[in-house]
């Protein structure tokens, strides 16, 4: 009895000493995560600053001088850049304004450059705690962060849309919050955020309420399923006709009486009977639910608030100075013929975007070949951001972001279903000494292969960009006064250096959508001066009357175009300028 009670006591010790062990592995905890959280955010700054392109795309220069104009003028509804005299209506004016003095007052080109790498940090970290969230689960959002910002590298310039794809997230993460914890504030900032996209980039203000819309449409369909609407509609119809029979009886002769209390016990043992197959199905269906299949519908009773919160957000598109256009330019761009020219408008052939191919491939494998569930809010993000991503190559950027969060999520519950200490005994290796060396290493070395050809990099691209050209038809010109045709990708940069343009890539000023009005027969009538450059650019309309239309004194054309294949053998034209890719000709008026 004694070596009995002995082996008692040490087992007794042992398993103290156990709960002691645990006790202290779950007061360490936060600080595991907090020295996780110092490690990721330092390594993907690193990696989002490398990822940050140094040279300057076409939209930055008008964003400068469209700014500079609103400080000078005000929004005035007029363009004053292109020698065409067209209304003008400011669809990211905020973000403008910003960007010009930022390169006013701040420094020039650098000012630009840092201002995106702060905005490229931003999203990155932004993802990883969004992700988060989402997944309850630091390695996995740190590693799926890291990838959507290597996959989200075409889409970092110091354009509007890197200032609305961090909005974007953030609304994400303040839904996920909210239908959390349901704290107010994540409402209040839930509604700040679209007055802030309606100012900064209307265009894509109507994207905004897309993303409320998986959780409502989850909500919607939870809703019809615990409804039981056949059941109720068939409890009804018995329910009635026992009440019609009853009604019968009682006016029915003493023969009929027997008939009609047989029928009503039948009716009343069918309703009997449906309830009792109803509560079966009932509980077959809740054990079901913890155990789905494939898809999980979840019933969040928060949602309700999320939808009054959409509905308020509806209004927040008259907070700007610029009219409807957060409720129209989307619709206007649809309507319009550009899309179909412009290169980030057409449709994503996936043969094309390998990456973005992989991706889909993926998440498709992991779904059909593994034990693994999505939420339906989950697949109506996918779902929903595929057929965009197909409709616009524009859109792929989308995908990425949020396609990435459900993706963290199927990963994150598959691999804790499989191996549950598995994210957690490698966050401690890289929390250690040695692994938080590895790690940096590691992020390091793939930031600079990265970052080297980007440092190397001019602000402005010469090849691209006809800095020489314009530098020599303002010292030889007079470049107030004169009417030059230019092409699409490089007219910024004209209007940049105060050379009057013939279009630019402010695309929807140079369309009868924008510049012109509506008639009586539904269709907008303007200057359709964009659908004009792309006949002259192709030689789908003789050039020459075109310019004639225009009174155009001068043609700047690339040296490898057809344009100027057929306006070096025309007499009318005298070549007055040439480098290694830009041309210009002086026409005979």
């Amino acid at each position: 009895m004694k070596e009995k009670n002995q082996k008692d006591t040490i087992k007794e010790k042992s398993s103290n000493k156990k709960a002691e062990k645990h006790q202290m592995t779950d007061k360490d905890k936060k600080m595991l995560n907090i020295a996780f959280n110092i490690l990721a955010i330092f390594s993907i700054a690193l990696f989002c600053i490398a990822l940050t392109p140094k040279v300057l795309q076409n939209d930055t220069f008008y964003t400068i001088k469209v700014g500079q104009g609103i400080r000078e003028w005000g929004i005035d509804g007029q363009d004053h850049y292109s020698f065409i005299d067209l209304p003008y209506t400011y669809p990211h004016w905020l973000y403008d304004v910003i960007m010009s003095l930022l390169f006013d007052y701040c420094g020039g080109w650098a000012a630009l450059y840092v201002s995106t790498a702060v905005l490229s940090v931003a999203l990155g970290i932004l993802l990883y705690f969004t992700l988060k969230k989402v997944t309850k689960n630091s390695l996995i959002s740190f590693f799926i962060a890291l990838g959507q910002m290597y996959l989200m590298g075409p889409y970092i310039a110091a354009r509007a849309q890197l200032v609305t794809f961090v909005l974007f997230v953030l609304t994400v993460l303040f839904i996920e919050k909210f239908l959390e914890s349901g704290k107010k504030r994540y409402a209040v900032g839930l509604i700040i955020i679209p007055i802030l996209i309606a100012n900064l980039h209307s265009a894509v203000w109507p994207f905004y309420f897309v993303l409320f819309l998986p959780y409502i449409g989850e909500y919607i369909v939870r809703i019809i399923i615990d409804a039981h609407i056949v059941h109720n509609v068939y409890k009804w119809i018995i329910g009635l006709r026992i009440k019609r029979t009853n009604k019968i009886l009682k006016k029915a002769p003493k023969d009929d009486v027997a008939k009609y209390q047989t029928k009503v016990a039948e009716l009343t043992k069918l309703q009997e009977e449906n309830n009792a197959k109803f509560e079966t199905t009932l509980a077959k269906r809740a054990e079901k639910r913890k155990r789905p299949f494939k898809l999980k519908i979840e019933k969040v009773d928060r949602v309700k608030w999320l939808i009054l919160i959409m509905f308020i957000c509806l209004f927040t598109g008259l907070l700007t100075p610029i009219g409807d256009m957060p409720y129209t330019y989307t619709l206007r761009i649809m309507e319009g013929n550009t899309t179909s020219s412009i290169s980030e408008h057409l449709p994503l052939t996936l043969i094309d975007s390998k990456s973005t191919l992989f991706c889909l491939t993926l998440v498709i494998a992991i779904l059909i070949f593994t034990d693994s569930k999505i939420r339906l809010r989950d697949l109506f993000f996918l779902a929903g951001l595929t057929l965009l991503a197909l409709m616009s190559r524009r859109q792929v950027s989308m995908l990425v972001l949020f396609g990435g969060i459900v993706f963290a999520r199927i990963i994150t519950e598959l691999l804790e279903k499989h191996d549950k200490k598995g994210t957690q005994n490698v966050m401690d290796f890289m929390t250690s000494t040695i692994g938080e060396v590895l790690t940096i290493l590691f992020i390091f070395s793939i930031s600079y292969f990265v970052f080297v050809p980007n440092i190397n990099q001019p602000y402005v691209d010469i090849g691209s960009y006809p800095v020489e050209a314009a530098k020599w038809i303002k010292e030889n010109l007079d470049y107030k006064n004169i009417r030059m045709f230019n092409e699409y990708n490089y007219g910024s940069y004209l209007l940049f250096e105060d050379i009057p343009v013939f279009i630019d890539s402010r695309c929807d000023l140079y369309t009868p959508e924008f510049n012109g009005e509506k008639g009586e027969d539904g269709k907008y009538h303007g200057q359709d001066i964009f659908t004009d450059f792309m006949n002259i650019s192709s030689i789908a309309t003789y050039y020459d009357t075109k310019f004639d239309e225009y009174n155009i004194t001068h043609v700047m054309t690339k040296t490898n175009t057809k344009l100027n294949m057929l306006l070096s053998r025309d007499d009318k034209y005298t070549q007055i300028y040439k480098d290694d890719d830009f041309i210009i000709y002086e026409r005979e008026t």
